[in-house]
């Protein structure tokens, strides 16, 4: 069939790149509807609504983020999509574990109504461990292998998203196994979460379906999976110099893609969503060709969108303009054939039907004491241990006097505290907090994976109560208390995990708890993430939930007294 004498947008002048062949050629891309209608010599003839002049432009397709949670950004759908798709992330598959843990099924239906009006594609998995860890702490919601199996042929919903719990993956957990074998019969992707997991585990892990993983591993862990077909999602911490180099060692480079995973608002306004990825990869060593296909080809291949992730007739127009190939950032972004106008302007504010999800009172003096059944005299308490760099956390030892039941931790140790938000249980418990040496004060979220309790971190009793009740105050949020200095507060009322707030106000509000959490001591290069995943009792190597110590690769309990 000719080419039709008329187009709704004639991109001009540009060189194609190809994500076949790591090509650039001269090109005019002809769009109609929310189609490439032709990808033809230049100087084509034809009447066109819309003409995109880009002389010296490269068209490259739009990004696709195969693994990442709207909630991190701390906002709603409709606002993450309009600071991300400007930043050419065209496509997502989104797992909304954060708020389902908090309020289970009705608030995944709530994400995906909420992003229905985004002209970003949003895709949904099915979060798979709701709890993250059964049995070791407590959320505000469970799902069952047969509330997954429902909501995996909701509109939208495509994967089962990560399974955290791989220990019971492969101790053949009933549960998991359950909510495996419902996700194969539907005949969905399962997507893993399993770091460091090696030999006959991770075939085991394998062997249950799950095969990909977006985790920080060892080079040569990684390459291992990468062996056995396991599809490498690589985030901002996976990319070192060393994987990558160990990566391009192989006879053959492996498929793998570029993820965010989690990327807080000020962030993405900062340095970039899915073009900051690449950046950083960019900067670990990989070709502009490798970090394209990484943020196109692959990712749709891997979501099963045949439609995009390559500029050609018949598949969708998302596109992006870029100034060269290792320029990420785009020039101008194309979504479903509709140049992205990049308005600033806010849209309606939403409906918060979870506004009344944190279900404690205001603490007492009496709920800042760490208690213990424990004779007078020192003792050795188990600590976790963070680091500056990625959020494992490793096992240490604090001793500290107790004194009638009371262990007197002020002015010896920074302590982690985290109480039960969703039951009003009451419960409570606290732990030494080694690795950063922090001023007198605290800080307190509700944003704390993934069972979103109350996690506090404190030097200081009072400024322990002080940041946890400006947070319960304002339905959840981030509070840093620090003595001497004011306040910092980001009200997060929805779920305790996100704001209905513009995207500038959130943004702004995330870089001043940021600052403040460096200000105070937590000198780490993503504070958000540290301080929000000492309760993920799934991430290495020991956490603390509301129910008490957790050595993650054993799925045990730890003693919060060494011996």
């Amino acid at each position: 069939m000719p080419m039709p004498s008329r187009c709704d947008l004639l991109i001009r002048g540009a060189g194609v790149f190809s994500v076949h062949t790591g090509e650039i050629l001269p090109a005019d891309v002809v769009v109609t509807g929310d189609l490439i209608r032709a990808v033809a010599a230049p100087g084509v003839r034809i009447e066109a609504e819309r003409v995109l002049d880009a002389d010296g432009l490269i068209v490259a397709p739009g990004y696709i983020d195969a693994h990442m949670h709207i909630e991190s950004s701390l906002l709603t759908p409709a606002e993450f999509a309009r600071i991300t798709l400007p930043r050419g992330t065209t496509t997502v598959l989104a797992d909304p574990h954060e708020i389902v843990n908090v309020a289970g099924r009705d608030a995944m239906a709530w994400m995906i109504e909420q992003g229905r009006g985004a002209a970003q594609t949003m895709l949904w998995a099915v979060p798979s461990c709701v709890p993250a860890l059964e049995g070791f702490e407590t959320a505000g919601s469970s799902l069952t292998a047969e509330d997954i199996a429902e909501m995996l042929d909701w509109d939208g919903v495509t994967t089962l998203g990560e399974v955290m719990d791989y220990r019971a993956v492969v101790a053949g957990s009933p549960r998991m196994r359950s909510i495996v074998d419902a996700a194969r019969r539907k005949g969905v992707r399962l997507d893993g979460h399993c770091p460091n997991l090696t030999g006959d585990d991770l075939g085991e892990y394998l062997w249950a379906g799950i095969d990909s993983d977006h985790t920080k591993n060892t080079p040569e862990v990684a390459v291992e999976k990468a062996r056995l077909g396991m599809l490498l999602m690589l985030q901002e911490k996976c990319l070192s110099a060393e994987l990558v180099r160990r990566l391009h060692e192989l006879p053959v480079l492996p498929d793998f893609c570029l993820v965010t995973d989690d990327l807080a608002a000020d962030a993405i306004l900062d340095r970039g969503h899915l073009d900051h990825i690449a950046r950083v990869a960019l900067d670990a060593g990989m070709s502009p060709a490798t970090v394209l296909r990484a943020l196109t080809l692959h990712p749709a291949r891997r979501l099963g969108l045949d439609d995009r992730g390559v500029v050609a007739p018949g598949k969708r127009a998302d596109l992006v303009l870029l100034r060269a190939l290792d320029d990420p950032t785009p020039v101008t972004v194309v979504c479903g054939g509709r140049v992205v106008a990049g308005d600033d302007t806010a849209g309606p504010t939403p409906d918060n039907p979870f506004a009344d999800s944190v279900r404690l009172a205001p603490l007492e003096e009496a709920d800042c004491v760490w208690r213990a059944d424990l004779p007078d005299g020192e003792h050795t308490f188990r600590a976790l241990r963070v680091n500056p760099v990625d959020t494992f956390t490793e096992p240490a030892e604090v001793v500290l006097p107790v004194r009638d039941g009371v262990v007197h931790w002020e002015g010896r140790t920074a302590v982690l505290a985290v109480y039960e938000r969703h039951h009003g249980t009451g419960r409570r418990t606290m732990a030494p907090v080694v690795g950063f040496d922090l001023a007198e004060g605290a800080t307190a979220t509700t944003y704390a994976h993934d069972s979103h309790n109350l996690t506090v971190v404190a030097t200081d009793a009072g400024a322990l109560r002080r940041a946890a009740n400006r947070v319960i105050g304002s339905g959840g949020g981030i509070c840093v208390a620090v003595t001497g200095r004011p306040d910092v507060h980001l009200p997060l009322p929805v779920g305790g995990v996100m704001s209905t707030a513009p995207a500038p106000e959130v943004a702004a509000g995330a870089g001043a708890v940021r600052e403040a959490l460096h200000g105070w001591g937590w000198l780490h290069r993503n504070a958000f993430m540290s301080v929000s995943t000492m309760t993920l009792p799934v991430s290495p190597q020991i956490k603390l939930t509301d129910l008490g110590l957790v050595r993650v690769v054993d799925r045990a309990w730890e003693d919060p007294v060494v011996a």
